[in-house]
């Protein structure tokens, strides 16, 4: 009994040893399991940046207003002289030419006046040449002490007298034939123009209708637009005086338009005139612009929107907006250094053209910046460049 007892203690004692070193060895498989597949520590990856060269253009600023189109010349064609409307010489909407007959006026009355006149000349003419013979005949008969100082001082007076009549009927002849040459009204300019304004048979002139029609030479046009106080103030930060010619500059201000089907018009205008007040109703002052109108495409009293000219920025600093980052404390970029590292630079930015901004102080040309991948970075951080753009220093100007 106490045998058996014995082999039955040795043999658990033996179970016991198989189940602990059966657990130490899953123990030790799960354990290299677990190091051979535990994540190892990566270094830290360096972001990838796009970067580009800053630039210096030539910077056109412009700026954009809403105008109305003026015709260079409009003229209202009145009647001259009273009389009745006998006659239209001209197809309405036409071109006519300066000096061209338009109205004939009812004639007979300045005829009549033109007679008159010419028949009192003659009247006139003949009683200076009796008197002037008159005292032909008296002279000598005085120089002989055969006629007294009195005829004499007669004689001369008829003469002179005579004289001034017919000067005044001379005028008076030259009168009746200005009013007699304006029974016929002609066009003061070359143009288009209007329908009539009255009816024929209709009294024209004083105390009747004298407007008959309009005649607009649009030929060339005129473009108002008005311009801001700060606009003003601008210009003259930049030493530009709009409406007058600089020939120390290499350009002039200039304008161009949009046609009603939003299309540009092909000819450009020159600002020629600026008012030098600002009304102190809007704040405002107008500008005008002259432009070639040569197939009659731009009509007077049409409005249309004005692309103008202001400045030209020389050599100008600029950056390409998306490289811009805008924050409540500024704008600022960063700026790729030759060790590959990012630095913040706060800079103090321009007017924007395109999809370029001018950079007024902050940037030197030829820096390299950041344009894409920097929103994760920070200052100090390293970068690597993706793509390096090849941007000309100098490129050709651009328009906006």
């Amino acid at each position: 009994m106490k045998i058996k007892q014995f082999f039955a203690k040795k043999e658990l004692k033996l179970r016991k040893k198989r189940l602990i070193l059966m657990s130490c060895c899953i123990v030790a498989v799960i354990a290299g399991y677990v190091i051979l597949t535990w994540p190892k520590k990566k270094a830290p990856e360096i972001p990838v940046v796009s970067v580009e060269k800053v630039g210096v253009e030539d910077v056109k600023i412009y700026g954009d207003y809403v105008g109305r189109i003026r015709a260079h010349q409009f003229v209202e064609v009145r009647a001259r002289v009273e009389g009745f409307l006998e006659r239209m010489a001209f197809a309405e909407g036409t071109y006519v030419k300066k000096d061209q007959i338009l109205f004939v006026i009812d004639q007979r009355q300045y005829k009549a006046k033109v007679d008159k006149a010419r028949a009192q000349l003659r009247k006139d003419s003949a009683l200076v040449l009796k008197t002037r013979r008159d005292l032909e005949r008296i002279r000598p008969l005085f120089e002989q002490n055969a006629a007294s100082r009195l005829d004499l001082d007669n004689a001369t007076a008829a003469y002179e007298t005579a004289v001034a009549s017919m000067g005044m009927s001379r005028a008076d002849l030259v009168q009746a034939e200005q009013e007699l040459s304006y029974t016929y009204v002609r066009s003061p300019i070359s143009g288009y123009i209007s329908e009539r304004l009255v009816d024929l048979g209709t009294l024209v002139g004083t105390g009747g209708k004298s407007l008959l029609a309009t005649v607009v030479k649009s030929d060339t046009v005129l473009i108002d637009f008005s311009m801001t106080a700060l606009d003003y103030l601008k210009s003259k930060e930049r030493n530009i005086n709009l409406g007058q010619r600089d020939s120390s500059r290499s350009w002039q201000p200039y304008v161009t338009i949009t046609l009603p089907d939003n299309s540009t018009y092909p000819y450009k205008g020159l600002v020629d005139f600026a008012e030098p007040q600002v009304s102190p109703k809007t704040g405002t002052f107008s500008v005008r612009a002259e432009m070639p109108n040569p197939d009659h495409v731009l009509l007077p009293g049409q409005f249309t929107k004005v692309h103008a000219l202001l400045d030209v920025r020389e050599n100008a600093t600029v950056v390409p907006q998306k490289a811009l980052i805008i924050e409540k404390g500024g704008a600022y970029v960063f700026v790729m250094r030759r060790d590959s590292t990012a630095e913040r630079r706060f800079i103090e930015l321009g007017p924007e053209f395109g999809n370029k901004v001018v950079v007024e102080r902050g940037l030197a040309p030829g820096e390299t910046i950041i344009s894409e991948g920097y929103h994760k970075l920070t200052p100090g951080m390293k970068v690597r460049v993706a793509n390096r753009k090849k941007t000309a220093v100098r490129p050709q100007a651009k328009t906006n």
